[in-house]
Order: structure tokens, then C-alpha cells, then sequence
């Protein structure tokens, strides 16, 4: 297994976050610039909350790039939260002279759906403000600073990562037949990262009346990945199956509660006539070993490896799990019932999503790459790439 990996860390009121990624080779040209870009698409999307405006991400690097290369060492990052100057008092990692037992902002009326109960019992702590500054989504953050250095890696390789919401709410958004070039050019000119203007005029109604009720929504974004080889992953074992990989990694984000790659659940309810996509000879497409699949149903994936053809992954998000009209639930201080604590919240972040799920795609690709190409420098990984497309097109042709 590859041993690019990364690691997270800080509080979503914390003074900061931390990212370490490990394991990028020497020489991919890097700029803050190219990480502040992806931060500031995972902050756009109508329905967001205040915290938006509030922060205005900026990654620091403090180790592991130099000259606007990176170097083969460990990448560490550091955002600053800008709120962190009102909540000094709640979050300070020191006990504080006078410190009122609980803290101001105690957290006790934990909320269906999210972390708080379970964290509260598992970690033993009185004060469900503990969990839930880590369970947070603002903790993505991190992740896709991280991400966006795999994202610079595999650019390198002309690799393409995009993503547009096709489902919010109820509302479906049409997918074209062939989706825009520079698909997250067109998507992130809607407020709502979609492709279909009908629909989003339906879903940004919706969203206004959702948010007067105090209530919050889910939806769906498809991710479309462009310029991969055929082979990354593996048939041989089930840790190394990319679906499985990109699975975990999907369902690890913040309310994701599913997962479809290509035709997904639809592959069920068909025939295998209608699922399985025809294979025929394609002579200049190296990428694909000089074939091509007349459909691409199976979403750029067959036995755990890329078929060459474009990765298409649809990712569920639930809805937000704080309600400005809570539901009922406990109070785990006073053992009785009680409604559900209000913390500042979106309506919906689905639109914000699709950018973390292509930084969770970004990083598991990456990964891959270095599994079957890696070096230590990118020219070295360079040159591999090189022979295994020489070799591949040799084979059918």
C-alpha cells in the first residue's frame, strides 16, 4: 500500500487546524494560492450559515515546501480560525482562573443525529461541547487543504476532478448527455453547484422556506473524474479494490450516508444486458489500453481497478443534524427531557460537499498513483507512467 497519508487536527472553534499529509514525492510545484482556491469553493453554496462569512481560509505552510516545489517531507499546514478570538474562553486548552463549572456554552441537550450522545457516553465527558467541536464538518477543512496537493499531483498527470449536485431535497437536477468541459467552471457559477437553472431556481424556493421553518436539507453530488489510466487499485485483495477505497473515504465525510459509483443501485433493479458496458477496439486512446466502452454504467471502475473510462461517484448527504426548531431529545446533565440544543448551522451544505467529496476522491487517486507509478521525485514517477502507457498500448492495438 502507498504510504501517502494524511492527518488532521484542531477544533472547529479552536484557535486552528492542522493538516500533515506524508508521502508526496519532490518537485510538484505548490502555491498556497493552489490551496486557498479549494478552500474557498468548499465555503460557497446558498444555504450556508454566518460561519461563512466569518472565516476566510488561508493555509500557512510550515514545513515540507520550498521554493514553490514540494520537497519529499512531510507537508504541515496551518489555517487559523478566525472566530477562535470570541470563543477564547469556552475552548482554552488551560484551566482558567474562575472557570465556572460547566464552561459558558456547555453542551448538555444533545441533538438527534449527531455525534453528541454517543461521544458523550464512549469518551465519558460531561459536556457534549467536547465531541462536537471535532465532529464539526468544519474539520474538512483540513481535508481538503490536504487534498489539494494530491489534486496538484495528479494534474500533473492531466488528471481532472470535478463535481456538480444532482438532487437536493427532493428536487432532481437534469444531468446533461455531456457534461461541460470544465465542469467545476459551470458548477461553481451556481450558487448552488448545479447544472440544471430550472432546478435550482425550485431548490434555492425551497431552501428559503426550509430556512423559515428552522429546518435543514440533504441531497445528492455526483463527482466525475477525467484523464485516469486503466489498472490503479487492484482485483487481489479487498483492502486494495479502489470502490471499496473511495467507499470509505465518501462515507467518511460529515452526514454522508451513501455511496453509488457509476449506475449504483440502479445495477439491482436491470438485467445484465442492461448494466454491463460492451467493450470495442478504439485505437489512439492509450489511457484505456486502445479500447473503449460504448457505456460507461459501470462508472470507470471493474473489478476494483479503473477502466480508463471517466470515475463517476454519487455521494448522499443527510440533512444537517442541528435544527433551528429542535427536536426532542435528553438532557444529559439533568436526566430529563428536553429540546435539542441550537448551535449556528447551515440548511444545507450539500453544495459544499461535492467539493469535499472530490477532495476525498483526490487524495484515494493519489494514492493509487504512487502505488502503481512511485518515486520519490515526480520526474521518477514521471518516467513510470510513461512505460506502463507505452506497454499497455502495445498490448491491444
Amino acid at each position: 500500500m502507498s504510504q501517502l497519508r494524511f492527518t488532521t487536527a484542531g477544533e472547529s472553534h479552536g484557535p486552528a487546524l492542522v493538516s500533515v499529509l506524508e508521502g508526496m514525492p519532490a518537485g510538484v510545484p505548490l502555491l498556497a494560492e493552489h490551496v486557498d482556491a479549494e478552500l474557498a469553493r468548499r465555503q460557497q453554496g446558498y444555504g450556508r450559515g454566518r460561519r461563512m462569512q466569518i472565516e476566510k481560509d488561508h493555509v500557512e505552510f510550515l514545513s515540507g515546501v520550498r521554493a514553490g516545489e514540494t520537497v519529499g517531507s512531510p507537508i504541515a499546514m496551518l489555517i487559523r480560525n478566525n472566530d477562535w478570538k470570541n470563543w477564547q474562553d469556552v475552548m482554552d486548552a488551560a484551566p482558567r482562573e474562575g472557570d465556572p463549572d460547566p464552561r459558558r456554552r456547555a453542551v448538555t441537550r444533545v441533538r438527534p443525529g449527531h455525534a453528541d450522545l454517543t461521544g458523550v457516553l464512549k469518551y465519558d465527558r460531561a459536556d457534549a461541547r467536547d465531541i462536537l467541536e471535532r465532529a464539526s464538518a468544519r474539520e474538512t477543512t483540513a481535508r481538503v487543504a490536504a487534498a489539494a496537493i494530491c489534486r496538484r499531483l495528479l494534474a500533473e498527470f492531466d488528471v481532472r476532478i470535478g463535481s456538480h449536485l444532482v438532487h437536493l431535497g427532493g428536487i432532481d437536477a437534469a444531468r446533461p448527455d455531456t457534461l461541460p468541459e470544465d465542469l467545476n467552471a459551470a458548477a461553481d457559477a451556481s450558487p448552488l453547484r448545479t447544472l440544471d437553472a430550472s432546478a435550482e431556481a425550485r431548490m434555492i424556493t425551497l431552501i428559503d422556506e426550509t430556512k423559515r421553518a428552522g429546518n435543514t436539507l440533504g441531497g445528492i453530488c455526483e463527482v466525475v473524474v477525467d484523464g485516469l489510466p486503466v489498472g490503479l487499485g487492484s482485483h487481489v485483495s479487498w483492502d486494495r479494490k479502489l470502490d471499496g477505497r473511495l467507499g470509505q473515504a465518501m462515507l467518511s465525510i460529515p452526514a454522508v450516508k451513501g455511496v453509488e459509483i457509476g449506475l449504483g443501485f440502479e445495477t439491482s433493479r436491470r438485467t445484465g444486458a442492461d448494466v454491463h458496458d460492451e467493450i470495442e477496439l478504439a485505437p489512439g486512446r492509450p489511457l484505456t489500453g486502445h479500447t473503449r466502452r460504448r457505456t460507461n454504467r459501470a462508472g470507470g471502475l471493474e473489478g476494483g481497478m479503473t477502466t480508463g473510462e471517466p470515475l463517476v461517484v454519487r455521494v448522499a448527504m443527510k440533512p444537517i443534524s442541528t435544527l433551528m426548531r429542535p427536536l426532542e431529545t435528553i438532557d444529559v446533565a439533568k436526566s430529563e427531557p428536553a429540546s435539542a440544543a441550537a448551535e449556528r448551522s447551515d440548511v444545507t451544505a450539500v453544495p459544499a460537499m461535492g467539493v469535499i467529496a472530490e477532495a476525498m476522491a483526490a487524495f484515494v487517486l493519489a494514492q493509487a498513483f504512487l502505488e502503481k507509478f512511485g518515486g520519490d521525485s515526480l520526474g521518477e514517477m514521471r518516467r513510470n507512467y510513461d512505460g506502463y502507457l507505452t506497454r499497455v498500448g502495445e498490448r491491444i492495438g
